[in-house]
């Protein structure tokens, strides 16, 4: 199994691209939840999209896209960290049948989040979706941003998830340089989903533009990773109060929590709950002399 981000660019030219194919991280993903076909082919676009995204940006910290609507599918969430690692997931309500963006979402937002972590401040995008599938949505979001010209290709299936992006580069404005993006993309729109999802890299890249001058870079890894942890989990009870925790105690029998993203468990009993409250009882550090 391969899980790929292959960057690229167009000799002579003021354009860039990526590649992502992923298939071990998917199938983690995939292996965890079990999603009806349509639900699970647009996941798997937003993680394909949210890996190509982040690779443009200069950052450390997490990128997360978030899909919420009306539709049968209520909500959907992917995180990519600056170390290419992805994690996603997916709700839904009731039978969800293929069909259009639109029939799936309904009246939906998305949300693109930037957290640099360490309590830096966050960036967050907000638009309405538009458009009849993710990539399209995508397009309209980044030309609303002012973002730098960006086209996107995505595909999913049950094996693989896949997608293309090819970004015109800044301070380039020439009549040479507009026919040349505007080539690329023409290009770039004629590939086919089975091509992007089963070709390797280079030669996808090869198919689509066997005469443009391209140099391609080494490939970078991508990985399923999740971040959950049981310290994480106390964290959060530590954060609802001991009176919630304690009732949720007795209400239960012990307290359960498991990870939407990778679906581990985490048990508490009243031994443990105790000592999530206990004071801090470390002594303090004496007077530095001078």
């Amino acid at each position: 199994m391969s899980d790929t981000l292959q960057r690229f660019v167009f000799e002579h030219a003021a354009v860039r691209g990526e590649i992502v194919q992923l298939e071990a991280s998917w199938h983690a993903i995939l292996e965890r939840h079990e999603y009806p076909a349509p639900v699970r082919e647009l996941l798997g676009q937003l993680m394909a999209a949210a890996a190509l995204l982040s690779a443009t940006l200069k950052y450390d910290g997490i990128l997360t896209m978030q899909v919420q609507g009306g539709g049968p599918v209520t909500l959907m969430v992917v995180e990519c960290s600056s170390e290419r690692t992805l994690r996603g997931l997916a709700h839904w309500r009731g039978a969800v049948d293929a069909g259009l963006l639109p029939d799936l979402v309904g009246d939906g937002k998305l949300i693109i989040t930037l957290d640099p972590g360490n309590d830096r401040e966050r960036y967050q995008g907000i638009v309405t979706l538009q458009g009849d599938c993710l990539a399209a949505a995508l397009d309209a979001y980044l030309a609303q941003s002012e973002q730098l010209a960006t086209r996107l290709w995505l595909a999913a299936d049950s094996d693989r998830a896949a997608g293309l992006l090819v970004q015109r580069l800044p301070g380039h404005e020439s009549d040479e340089d507009a026919d040349t993006w505007n080539r690329v993309t023409h290009l770039s729109a004629t590939v086919e989903p089975q091509e992007l999802l089963y070709l390797r890299g280079e030669e996808l890249l090869r198919r689509l533009y066997y005469e443009e001058d391209v140099r391609v870079f080494e490939s970078e890894p991508i990985a399923f990773r999740c971040k959950c942890s049981r310290e994480r989990v106390a964290n959060m009870l530590r954060s609802l109060g001991e009176d919630e925790v304690l009732d949720i105690l007795r209400t239960e029998g012990g307290v359960h929590v498991k990870c939407e993203f990778c679906n581990q468990g985490y048990e508490f009993d009243e031994v443990d709950v105790a000592q999530l409250f206990l004071p801090d009882t470390s002594p303090e550090a004496p007077p530095t002399l001078h």
